[in-house]
């Protein structure tokens, strides 16, 4: 049997897990370092296939072995632009947290081993699913991803996180059970057209009736909604962000939560787009409502993480915003809103959670003048904010112009109105800045150290891609724009000519 390059690069964090838990339980520094040495194989891995991967809109590394013969399920991998990108965030991202969280795990319910394992095994799962190119092993993978992230905050975190974790599994059982019943019809429109087979490839040949393509986009759309999350299916998320490490937060909010939108354009549009066209307008409003609704409650919050993670709920409302525009520059810039919020995201929870573990506190009326003691934690809450509320001249500005200038051009009014939430991500991040860091010293701020050398040095290749990538988005757009372009084909829609016509002298 051929083992391809993306089984390989799955073996790694699983190998590097299970070496990781092996390491007795007293040598808490070496199972650090070796879950860390094997998150950085994996990214380096992850580069090389980048390098190679061939930009013509078509899979790439493609493995396929036949799993469950009866089921017509296989062990099918390969990547397109849009799952490319977000197996390099995946790749990215896990490292950094582990760095940033060399000291989050003491304390809690299980020992230090066992949450950088979970970290090695959510990425295992994390990459599989965005590599995965059978519909059967997308949703193994997909409700496989639970596990660890239940481990890692119910183990891990803050006196409520029991609490807040079962609520996060609960959830997304739900949405994963009316996935598996989607799933189950799709066998069946299978088996009657020929084989039963789960492999995206024959499944976009399947003919289906139209109650029936609309019946199944509505239970994968339930689910990737849930996960997004999408208001009103967002209430899990607040809770387990306040509650898990800032490192488990960035995973669920950058990495976890990616797959909810990652599957509305690999399975809603690719496998239904005409029920992706008929349900267009009301996932446009739950899109905008997404964008206020968590904007201004963000506004209001008094906990730091509370209000990070409402700020998340708006910017996925931009991101499912893009996708169902249904314009090539809008569904680009979604793909690539997504990349990009999960370098800024990860930043402001990362620096937010070295503020918290040094007070003591998430509540934002604890500080007060923050830049007169630490000001390279200070200056570096400042960037990651600036970033997170798309500040031109960083990598979120861009993605999150596309969207609008995509939507806009299909969808008017609605782009206008979702306009309001920059407007309020301003206020939302320059209040929250200015109650922390600003005015006179409150009492137990005299003393906060700033950022040591690891801290830095964690956060460091964020703010580095921020502004690379701000200044330059080319190499990730060229990735996305293939993988677009066939997805925009199978739904059928293409961009609308523009009203004053391009002529020679103009070109």
């Amino acid at each position: 049997m051929n083992i391809g390059w993306l089984t390989f690069l799955l073996l790694l964090p699983f190998v590097g897990a299970l070496v990781t838990m092996a390491v007795p339980k007293a040598s808490g520094l070496l199972a650090k370092q070796v879950s860390l040495g094997f998150s950085l194989a994996t990214l380096a891995l992850t580069l090389v296939i980048t390098v190679g991967y061939h930009r013509n809109g078509a899979a790439d590394y493609e493995e396929t072995h036949t799993w469950i013969e009866a089921f017509g399920a296989h062990y099918a991998l390969g990547l397109d632009g849009v799952g490319l990108v977000l197996i390099v965030l995946t790749a990215l991202l896990t490292p950094i947290v582990q760095l940033a969280s060399w000291n989050d795990a003491k304390g809690g319910r299980w020992s230090e081993k066992s949450f950088f394992a979970w970290i090695l095994a959510l990425e295992v799962l994390s990459l599989g699913v965005f590599a995965a190119t059978d519909v059967f092993l997308f949703y193994v993978l997909f409700e496989a991803t639970l596990i660890p992230m239940y481990f890692l905050i119910g183990g891990f975190g803050g006196a409520q996180r029991s609490y807040a974790a079962v609520k996060f599994l609960l959830y997304s059982l739900l949405g994963g059970l009316l996935m598996l019943a989607s799933v189950v019809g799709l066998y069946v429109v299978s088996a009657k057209s020929g084989e039963p087979s789960y492999l995206l490839t024959d499944l976009i040949k399947v003919d289906m009736s139209q109650n029936t393509e609309r019946w199944l986009f509505l239970g994968f759309f339930f689910a990737f909604a849930v996960k997004a999350p999408m208001v009103p299916f967002h209430t899990w998320l607040p809770d387990a962000a306040a509650e898990a490490t800032p490192g488990t937060s960035v995973l669920l909010v950058g990495i976890l939560d990616k797959i909810g939108t990652f599957g509305m354009i690999r399975f809603c549009l690719g496998l239904f787009p005409n029920a992706s066209e008929w349900a267009t307008p009301v996932v446009l409003v739950l899109a905008l409502i997404s964008v206020l609704y968590g904007a201004l409650v963000a506004i209001g919050q008094t906990d730091i993480k509370r209000l990070i993670a409402y700020t998340s709920i708006s910017h996925f409302g931009f991101i499912v915003m893009g996708i169902f525009a249904l314009t090539s520059q809008g569904m680009t810039g979604s793909t690539l809103y997504m990349f990009n919020h999960g370098l800024s995201t990860a930043a402001l929870f990362l620096v937010a959670g070295y503020l918290i573990s040094r007070r003591g506190s998430a509540r934002i009326a604890d500080y007060g003048g923050v830049e007169k003691v630490a000001p390279v934690l200070a200056g570096t809450f400042l960037f990651a904010g600036l970033s997170s509320l798309a500040l031109p001249g960083l990598s979120p500005f861009i993605s999150e112009f596309m969207v609008l200038a995509g939507t806009f051009s299909r969808h008017k009014v609605i782009a206008v109105v979702a306009v309001l939430g920059i407007v309020l991500a301003a206020l939302y991040i320059l209040i929250m800045y200015q109650r922390l860091m600003t005015g006179p010293v409150r009492d137990g701020i005299e003393k906060l150290k700033d950022l040591n050398a690891r801290e830095v040095l964690a956060i460091a290749p964020l703010a580095l891609l921020i502004v690379g990538f701000g200044i330059y988005p080319k190499p990730v757009v060229d990735i996305i724009k293939p993988a677009v372009e066939s997805t925009m084909q199978r739904v059928g829609v293409t961009d609308k000519a523009p009203e004053i016509p391009v002529t020679e002298g103009q070109k």
